[in-house]
């Protein structure tokens, strides 16, 4: 017999839970304790644990996402844009959304289940049992109807889309969204200077001139205390960026950092840049098993065009992974022009999504992820 359990809490889950065979530091407890006390103001998030005759055999993370205008909209957004946006949120999205999978990261971090215990399918139907007793109880606790189900970030090899018939029974339709830009790194590079020499002349060239412009900067990773003694720097950094996005769909909470590090520890890196002393900018690392994972980062506009700032963390966060071993460069999605032209390579993503009101065609639904995550037109470059 299979059913499941959901926790408001991680000191509620089961201590099988990070038993599980899932090599993923975002479904672990550490991660999510993190993120629990220090979510943006407008998620919430849920943990899933599907029993089968009492044995965990899966789990799922899934996000009540509130979608507040002036969070989504940003202060660079264009008046028409907030205008036509606030219409389209107002009749069909304003409300409750519950997202399975991390809204905060790019990438498939929000499911896993043991395939000797339980199938694909049986596990997809349980989650959906699962969202109805959740929008159930949102309704009673919150008195909030919720309005859109997606499930988020497949890669198109991903094993869950071979569960069309689930999909199409759920009425939930396949929309691509930006790549994930991903570096993968070569066998043959053993060093970030090995990883430079395979750029042609052009890019080596480019890389020269970054790292010229960087000279002034002094680099260093911060510890937990730094990340304490330096939080409002490091929250201000983070919003210059952050509110440029135009469109988001969420704000991290100001201890953010300071909880993620107090948490994953060494599996959480903050590298700060300074000059005189002053931090101009930011950017942060988990390390996730094989794969180095890019999270946020900052930096202090004035600074970014002189000292190249955004391409040296580029290269920065490129080396960390050739030094340590990792076999690949998680970049995210977003600037993905740049992102090429230090070797990542794009792969496309897709999400699985729905309105629960019939009435409201997901043709609809169409335009607002087509705002919300654009898929723009950009030029791949190739270093190599």
């Amino acid at each position: 017999m299979i059913d499941f359990k959901l926790y408001n809490s991680v000191k509620d889950l089961p201590q099988a839970w990070d038993e599980l065979l899932v090599d993923d530091v975002f479904l672990k407890t550490p991660f999510l304790k993190a993120l629990e006390h220090s979510s943006p103001s407008n998620i919430s998030t849920y943990f899933l644990g599907i029993f089968s005759s009492e044995i965990l055999v899966g789990i799922a993370i899934i996000q009540r996402v509130e979608m507040y205008f002036d969070d989504v909209f940003r202060k660079t957004s264009n008046q028409f844009f907030k205008r036509f946006g606030k219409v389209l949120i107002s009749n069909i999205v304003k409300g409750n959304a519950l997202i399975v999978g991390n809204l905060m990261h790019t990438g498939q971090h929000g499911l896993y289940f043991n395939p000797e215990h339980i199938t694909q399918d049986q596990y997809l139907n349980t989650i959906s049992e699962a969202l109805k007793a959740l929008s159930k109880q949102i309704k009673i606790t919150h008195k909030k109807k919720i309005r859109i189900i997606a499930y988020k970030d497949y890669f198109e090899e991903d094993a869950i889309h071979r569960s069309e018939a689930y999909f199409r029974r759920e009425k939930l339709y396949k929309a691509q969204v930006q790549p994930n830009m991903i570096f993968d790194v070569k066998t043959e590079w053993q060093s970030p200077q090995d990883y430079i020499a395979a750029f042609n002349k052009k890019y080596r060239s480019r890389y020269r001139t970054a790292l010229k412009k960087s000279n002034s900067i002094e680099k260093k990773e911060l510890s937990l205390d730094d990340v304490l003694s330096l939080g409002d720097q490091l929250y201000q950094l983070y919003e210059n960026v952050s509110d440029n996005a135009g469109v988001n769909s969420f704000k991290l909470h100001e201890k953010h950092f300071y909880n993620l590090k107090l948490e994953l520890k060494n599996d959480f890196k903050v590298f700060g840049y300074f000059i005189d002393d002053k931090l101009i900018g930011f950017y942060t690392l988990i390390l996730n098993h094989s794969k180095l994972e890019t999270y946020f980062l900052g930096y202090d506009q004035e600074f970014q065009h002189q000292h190249q700032m955004y391409l040296n963390m580029l290269f920065d966060m490129a080396s960390f992974g050739i030094e340590h071993q990792f076999k690949q460069v998680i970049f995210a999605r977003t600037a993905m022009e740049i992102k090429s032209s230090v070797g990542a390579k794009p792969h496309n993503m897709y999400l699985y999504l729905k309105h629960t009101n019939n009435v409201i065609a997901n043709t609809v639904l169409k335009l607002v992820v087509k705002y919300a995550n654009p898929i723009r037109d950009w030029e791949e470059r190739h270093p190599f």
